[in-house]
């Protein structure tokens, strides 16, 4: 190529990218309202298969999206003043014993009680490894624990912001993708159309899945740990239903800190305890692996498990916890465009 000026050619070249720069810079500033409006939409999404199930049986759309929206709503109600309050109560209850059980650690029963249960451990050098560890490092743990507290204020805000973007979307859902299709060239419309119903099908369907599955081990979890006595077993349960929300790796994550928690002396746990929730969770995950998800998700997303596991891991690590639980629904996407698009395209030529 012959570059008839120079000058021009670097100008054009530098604002270019200078452009790219800005671009980029303005997406990093603004991930944080990009995650919400994502998570908004995204249950939003979710919440359409309930709307048109009841526009199936002769409700208007309106009294459709306002009979859905009653119930999220009744739901949240119910959820804040039937389990939060319980939920308070029993983190008010473990504080209200924390002391006590630093008093208990300090203390050289407690220290001879560890030593005994586990014999092959060095309690002595691991007592003075995490006591030189706290000394040195205690203004940065003071730091976390404050900027840990500002998350959990900006979590809930950005939770309020999600469910005013969440309502607003599930409202005008049909108006936003009516308005999306109106950008593709007309001779293509009614394809791209066709495609992107099917997705959205597909991720509404998976949202309410993922939502199931949660709800079953949490329900689960309140039964059985009230059964065993284990401590703060609604607390556990609510865990154990936070962690089931984010796929592959969020049941055993949950469950591998409800038997932690079992194991603490001072709170009302005991070695038994977390043997027995232990024993559940490893045949809870293997029940929910091959009985529960296969009933429930395959007739959502339909992904082979290789694809999951890079799926979520790989959106676990770009977007966090949102990156992991949109993972598996772009994968979908991604594979119905292979087949629908990409594939017949490619046998024409």
């Amino acid at each position: 190529m012959k570059i008839q000026n120079a000058f021009r050619f670097g100008l054009i070249g530098t604002l270019g990218v200078g452009l790219g720069l800005l671009i980029i810079s303005s997406l990093i500033s603004l991930q944080t309202i990009i995650t919400y409006v994502g998570a908004a939409l995204f249950l939003a999404l979710g919440l359409d298969p309930a709307v048109t199930w009841l526009e199936k049986r002769n409700f208007p759309r309106s009294a459709a999206i306002v009979t859905v929206l009653i119930g999220v709503l009744g739901v949240l109600t119910a959820v804040v003043f039937a389990i939060i309050p319980i939920i308070v109560s029993q983190v008010a209850k473990l504080s209200d014993r924390i002391p006590v059980l630093v008093e208990s650690v300090n203390s050289a029963t407690f220290l001879v009680d560890v030593q005994k249960q586990f014999p092959g451990l060095d309690v002595p050098r691991i007592t003075q490894s995490v006591t030189d560890y706290l000394g040195e490092n205690l203004t940065n743990i003071t730091g976390t624990v404050i900027q840990s507290g500002l998350a959990v204020v900006g979590g809930v805000f950005g939770g309020l912001i999600i469910l005013i973007l969440t309502l607003y979307f599930t409202t005008s859902l049909n108006s936003m993708k009516r308005g999306m299709y109106q950008l593709v060239p007309a001779s293509k419309r009614e394809r791209f159309a066709d495609i992107s119903e099917q997705i959205t099908r597909a991720v509404g369907r998976y949202v309410v899945g993922q939502a199931a599955l949660a709800s079953v081990n949490g329900i689960l979890s309140f039964i059985y740990l009230s059964i065993i006595g284990a401590p703060f077993p609604a607390l556990l349960a609510f865990i154990a239903f936070l962690f089931s929300l984010v796929p592959l790796v969020g049941t055993l994550s949950g469950s591998v800190i409800i038997v932690l928690m079992c194991l603490i002396p001072g709170i009302g746990s005991s070695v038994p305890t977390a043997i027995a929730a232990a024993v559940y969770y490893l045949i809870y995950m293997q029940v929910e692996a091959y009985v529960l998800s296969p009933n429930i998700m395959n007739r959502a997303v339909s992904v082979p498990g290789s694809i999951v596991v890079i799926a979520a891991l790989a959106g676990g690590s770009l977007l966090g916890v949102l990156g992991a639980l949109i993972a598996i629904p772009v994968a979908a996407a991604a594979l119905m465009i292979i087949k629908q698009v990409v594939i017949p395209r490619q046998n024409e030529l």
